[in-house]
């Protein structure tokens, strides 16, 4: 059985304005089930960049994406749109809730949006997950109530609801303080040994990124050590 959840090959990106620019070079990695990853380098090496290419919303690089060993390449926006909602789950340093919306709602957004579970069955789904991350007594409360570290969790509630393979984060830590930003990486840790989820978290957060099972390290938009 193949557990690789998802795999870089080659993957390579230029900006060209007026110049071509190389910003990503043969970059090969993969990451198998219940993996969580840590993606590390400094400003302008190319990490989000590499986020936005395996998250599907860049299409325009060489090299190939396969996530669930299908090839993401030559598929159309729409199919790419579909393997978004249902394969990934994403956790951004800002959580892009929409403030007049109740917590619950937010979460079950995506959910709605994938049409695989009625309306009651995904309402279920969102109550359990936000059970599980301890802000369920919040669920009926408008998103713009909430702190920081309510509003993250939330967020990560929301990233889980479709059973995605894979949560991708861009610094879901980075508008936190120590302690929320250690409430998150416990969430994420436990979700990782407890539910099998494999994660991708680009950090700046050097503490955060030595305690995840592996950490690509990225320089001048190549990796470096993996």
């Amino acid at each position: 059985m193949n557990d690789t959840i998802l795999e870089a090959k080659n993957i390579g990106k230029s900006f060209r304005d007026p110049v071509t620019v190389q910003v990503l070079q043969n970059i090969t990695f993969s990451i198998r089930k219940g993996e969580f990853v840590s993606v590390v380098g400094k400003s302008g090496c190319g990490k989000s960049t590499l986020l936005y290419i395996l998250s599907t919303m860049d299409t325009d690089y060489e090299g190939e994406l396969l996530i669930d060993n299908e090839s993401m390449v030559r598929k159309n926006g729409a199919q790419l749109a579909k393997i978004r909602n249902e394969k990934i789950g994403f956790v951004f340093q800002f959580h892009y809730l929409i403030n007049e919306f109740t917590v619950l709602k937010n979460v079950m957004l995506p959910g709605l949006k994938l049409q695989k579970y009625s309306e009651q069955e995904v309402e279920e789904r969102a109550m359990q997950r936000l059970k599980k991350l301890g802000i369920d007594s919040q669920a009926n409360k408008k998103a713009n109530l909430l702190s920081g570290g309510e509003k993250q969790r939330v967020a990560i509630a929301r990233a889980l609801i479709n059973d995605p393979l894979i949560i991708m984060g861009d610094e879901p830590t980075g508008n936190l303080d120590k302690k929320n930003s250690e409430i998150v990486f416990e969430i994420f840790k436990e979700i990782s040994v407890e539910f099998n989820q494999s994660l991708l978290i680009v950090t700046h957060d050097q503490g955060f990124a030595a305690n995840t099972n592996r950490i690509i390290e990225m320089e001048d938009g190549r990796i470096i050590k993996q």
